[in-house]
């Protein structure tokens, strides 16, 4: 399931290798929310770790990424995996996480669109019998 999210570039980390096979990389997106913004750590593995060489902290971007979770000594982890950043305003995001589920449960164009063969709704709303 792919979720996407538009923030600043709150911080970057270098990359780790941590086996001889395997890389990774974290960064933080702040994302407003608010009075008090969220700190968010994302993570990118492999060739995936360069996506954040063009970037700088402050910098505003949308973050493609995919929720992982496992569990590891009876502990249970959750990661969010990058695997996509672009410059925010490129792809024309929102900056709310979104879904392509909930895309289609909240269409874009909340009303209906009435043409000149269906009557509008009826303008008197006063429901009550007294």
């Amino acid at each position: 399931m792919a979720f996407e999210v538009e923030g600043k570039l709150h911080r970057i980390f270098p990359t780790e290798q941590k086996t001889a096979s395997f890389q990774a990389r974290e960064f933080v997106l702040e994302i407003p929310d608010g009075n008090y913004p969220q700190l968010i750590k994302f993570q990118s593995v492999q060739e995936r770790c360069a996506l954040l060489d063009t970037f700088n902290e402050g910098d505003q971007i949308k973050v493609s990424f995919d929720l992982r979770g496992r569990e590891w000594n009876g502990k249970y982890l959750t990661n969010l995996n990058a695997w996509r950043v672009e410059r925010a305003g490129e792809g024309g995001g929102s900056g709310a996480a979104t879904t392509g589920a909930t895309a289609e449960r909240f269409p874009a164009e909340p009303f209906p669109d009435y043409n000149n063969s269906t009557p509008p709704p009826p303008t008197n709303t006063d429901d009550l019998p007294f």
